[in-house]
């Protein structure tokens, strides 16, 4: 389990001044729980704080027990992994040897046959077998994106934080993306906590949706009870209407 208590931060972004929290939030083990809310609304520096790479201003954040503030790195890296939209690779990589940074907390840099299965594993289940050879700049953005995903399911760690792996990605390859991101937390047991600007996708793809605004957590719950006129309308500050679809809630804008 994830949990929040009284977690605060404060910072300037485009010359204003942002706050975040107090926030208490208790984020559940396994499935896909996605977090959402208009822009600004402090998604991504939450998720950044739960992964230790932005520090709190106060309160605490715990990933399966550990602290995530005086935990050590090794130890914490074994837990938890986390892919942000600004932390892809200039340097000119195959897919595997991105995919092998993921063993860095296991191999430090020395992989083991052991290591190599692992590699291979994920390699195959995000379907790039094919491409495992190829540079990073010789794929298409939904084929280097799945490397990415592949990379952070490589470290092993029971806890997964994506930061908007749709980002630039086509509605199919959104759509694939997604999927890929359920089987993983279903075949391998993860918890995989993921920021989503599009409502529907957190609807249709994810467990539990933790709705995010002014710094503040607002709504959380299965999407069943949070895909509601009221409940999306206060969120976005606009009205929305949600009818029933086929394979669920569809928010109207």
């Amino acid at each position: 389990m994830i949990t929040l208590e009284k977690v605060t931060k404060t910072y300037t972004s485009d010359n204003q001044q942002v706050r975040i929290g107090p926030v208490d939030l208790e984020l559940p083990r396994g499935g896909v729980t996605a977090l959402v809310g208009p822009n600004g609304a402090g998604k991504s520096t939450l998720l950044t704080m739960i992964g230790r790479l932005l520090s709190l201003d106060a309160g605490e954040i715990r990933v399966a027990g550990l602290d995530v503030t005086t935990a050590k790195s090794g130890e914490l890296a074994r837990v938890i992994s986390i892919l942000r939209q600004d932390n892809h690779f200039v340097t000119r990589l195959t897919v595997r040897q991105l995919v092998g940074f993921g063993r860095f907390p296991y191999s430090k840099g020395r992989l083991t046959r052991e290591d190599d299965r692992i590699i291979t594993r994920y390699i195959d289940f995000l379907g790039l077998t094919d491409l495992q050879g190829r540079f990073l700049d010789q794929l298409s953005g939904g084929q280097r994106q799945r490397a990415y995903v592949a990379m952070v399911l490589c470290q092993e760690t029971d806890y997964v934080l994506l930061d908007e792996p749709l980002n630039n990605l086509d509605l199919a390859h959104s759509i694939e993306m997604m999927r890929h991101i359920g089987r993983a937390a279903s075949a391998f047991g993860r918890t995989i906590i993921v920021v989503l600007h599009d409502i529907n996708f957190a609807a249709r793809y994810s467990d539990c949706i933790c709705a995010v605004k002014d710094g503040q957590v607002v709504a959380f719950g299965t999407p069943e009870e949070i895909m509601n006129d009221e409940t999306l309308s206060a969120v976005f500050d606009t009205p929305i209407t949600v009818i029933d679809g086929p394979h669920g809630r569809i928010a109207c804008y």
